[in-house]
């Protein structure tokens, strides 16, 4: 069900549109969930709830209000009022290095690229309200890319290695799954490959999985559960048992007030964080094969019970707390990139109260992910015919 009062854009043929739509919707989805979710990252829905006066239907104020500059744990973060949140600054930093670089990329663009973006070229920072660097910004797991990449000169490949395992580096790859619509398997290989350079275990396996999901959306007959499948096909160890628990929970529910505290169930067991967000366990985010990050697994939840609807989708994101900003701007993607459209009124909001063009990543990558697939045909030809010069079965076989 949507809340109350609020209209659905609904399942259905109206979601079928086409590769400029599908990745506008996908990164400008990504980051209105990212600053719906962003003032009540950390709590639960019962202190949503409490501090709300009910469940959170749209763009809030702070936290703690005007006391946001001082109040802990959330200073000197503005997070609320529209404003998007590191998972939106490291997207759209991503989004310019597949613009620089302009193909496939692999952890050396991360060292080559992405790190010296973050290093040396100021932006405006909504949290901050002030231009900075954008490093100022990101916190130590995030930073971690900077200490490894740029003054440890760690192989790309391995630098993620010793890194807290968290959701990082899931975080921001839905440009990945977009460079590589339709196509889940080849858009995990690359997200692996590039996120190896900030995560291991299974903060890297999540990265892999949410942008194979991502790409998994763009097809044109994609569906919530063609979605979670392809996530199944590919996902390994503790993710794949997180995303298969979660979707048994999700097929009972069909609005997110039902679904919150049985999906927290379904995942607590792979979850390394605990029950107090705010005061993790001992095990916490430690590589295994055992867990899962907690976010993509509720995302793809949460994806389920809407029914692919933005707007359901995002909303029980975000009233599911704990670490909602990055859940919400996954839920936010994956149902953007179904074609469900974002609420004009909130990006619309957004926008002006962050200082950004939610729409220029997006033309940018849309123009970048038609070059690369051209690259990727001809490459494809060329091998085809070495293959068949070889001796091997020609294309007409």
């Amino acid at each position: 069900m949507t809340p109350k009062g609020e209209e659905s854009s609904g399942p259905g043929p109206a979601r079928l549109s086409g590769l400029d739509e599908r990745i506008t919707g996908a990164l400008v989805g990504a980051a209105v969930g990212d600053a719906l979710g962003g003032p009540v990252e950390g709590y639960s829905p019962d202190q949503i709830t409490d501090r709300h006066g009910g469940r959170v239907h749209g763009i809030v104020g702070p936290w703690h209000g005007e006391d946001w500059r001082t109040a802990r744990p959330i200073a000197p973060y503005h997070k609320g009022d529209g404003h998007v949140t590191d998972d939106t600054l490291m997207t759209h930093a991503l989004v310019r290095v597949y613009a620089r670089v302009r193909d496939h990329l692999d952890a050396y663009a991360v060292a080559d690229h992405l790190v010296p973006d973050l290093m040396t070229n100021p932006r405006w920072i909504p949290e901050l309200e002030t231009e900075t660097l954008p490093l100022h910004r990101l916190f130590l797991a995030e930073k971690w890319l900077v200490a490894r990449l740029a003054y440890g000169h760690m192989d790309p490949r391995e630098a993620g290695v010793g890194n807290i395992v968290n959701c990082g580096a899931a975080m921001y790859m839905a440009p990945v799954g977009l460079v590589n619509a339709a196509d889940p398997a080849a858009a995990y290989a690359e997200a692996l490959d590039i996120a190896g350079a900030h995560q291991s275990s299974y903060g890297r396996e999540a990265a892999g999985v949410f942008a194979a999901a991502v790409a998994a959306a763009t097809a044109p007959d994609a569906t919530p559960d063609s979605v979670v499948t392809a996530c199944l096909d590919l996902a390994k160890d503790g993710t794949r048992a997180a995303i298969e628990k979660v979707r048994e929970v999700a097929r009972d529910h069909r609005d997110f007030e039902s679904a919150l505290v049985p999906l927290r169930a379904a995942v607590a067991p792979y979850d390394t964080v605990g029950p107090d967000y705010r005061s993790p366990s001992l095990g916490a985010r430690r590589p295994s094969r055992l867990h899962s990050i907690e976010e993509l697994p509720v995302a793809l939840g949460m994806l389920l019970v809407a029914d692919g609807d933005y707007r359901h989708a995002v909303l029980g994101s975000v009233n599911y707390g704990r670490d909602c900003d990055s859940i919400a701007t996954m839920a936010g993607a994956l149902a953007g990139a179904l074609g469900s459209p974002v609420p004009e009124d909130w990006a619309k909001t957004v926008a002006e109260a962050s200082r950004l063009d939610l729409w220029e990543p997006a033309r940018a990558l849309t123009e970048v992910t038609r070059e690369i697939f051209r690259r990727d045909v001809d490459r494809r030809r060329a091998h085809e015919r070495a293959f068949a010069a070889l001796g091997g079965t020609s294309c007409s076989d």
